[in-house]
């Protein structure tokens, strides 16, 4: 599978409705009785059985359409393990979504906004997050409009089992995977990328880095290639996001 050469300086391909793609999900999660919170755009599904508590966000990027897509076949299919519960958050930035913008509409990077929280959404999202428990995992699903194949971000300090090597496999069977060795200015190894942080010294944080300072322990940034058709970016994340289900 070949990159379709679209995106030239930024991305150039497919866009989404997102406000028809949220009434789906909207409705899907309400079939499959999801508990959709009052006050933020957020679901939960309660396991039967819980064992294991899964974090999922996407949308939080207006120029990555395969994430909202991805959550949409998600709850439409509903193939969730019964010892799983869930928390989806579908789309963080619906104005940049429909300005096919990376920013909201006040130009702000919503996921370099979690240290500050100067934005209104994130504002939001935070208090939001803050009203719910700790969770086993997080996964945020985004796109990188320059990149040779699928890759991920692994967040995980306490070296706790790692879900970093079954999500790749899983990917590999829909999607080519960036074997460079460096990628976004870090080093990876088969797609893998496992940045020192100290959030201490990041004077902006993204939401991953939020996550596993006051959520989680373990999180995981999903990035499918965005200059590769849509279809196999969605199917990317729906692979990725069922990998670690099967396996926390």
């Amino acid at each position: 599978m070949q990159r379709l050469g679209k995106n030239a300086g930024r991305y150039c391909g497919e866009t989404i409705d997102i406000q028809q793609v949220l009434q789906q999900i909207d409705q899907a999660a309400t079939a499959k009785n999801w508990a959709r919170d009052n006050d933020f755009l957020a679901y939960r599904r309660e396991g039967p059985q819980p064992r294991a508590k899964v974090y999922i966000s996407t949308g939080i990027h207006g120029d990555e359409p395969a994430g909202p897509l991805a959550a949409l076949q998600l709850v439409e299919e509903d193939l969730w393990p019964n010892d799983v519960s869930l928390w989806l958050v579908p789309c963080l930035n619906p104005t940049g979504l429909r300005l096919n913008t990376r920013e909201n509409a006040a130009g702000i990077d919503l996921n370099r906004d979690y240290r500050h929280l100067e934005s209104p959404e994130i504002r939001a999202h935070v208090e939001w997050l803050e009203r719910q428990p700790n969770f086993d995992v997080s996964l945020c699903l985004h796109e990188d409009w320059e990149s040779n194949g699928f890759y991920l971000y692994e967040v995980n300090p306490d070296d706790r089992p790692s879900f970093a090597e079954k999500i790749l496999a899983a990917v590999a069977q829909v999607c080519p995977v960036d074997l460079s060795p460096v990628i976004e200015e870090w080093p990876a190894q088969n797609g893998l990328i496992r940045p020192n942080l100290n959030p201490a010294d990041r004077p902006r944080w993204a939401e991953a880095l939020y996550l596993v300072t006051h959520k989680t322990r373990r999180s995981y940034t999903l990035e499918a290639p965005s200059d590769f058709p849509l279809p196999t970016r969605v199917a990317a994340h729906i692979a990725g996001v069922r990998s670690v289900l099967a396996a926390v």
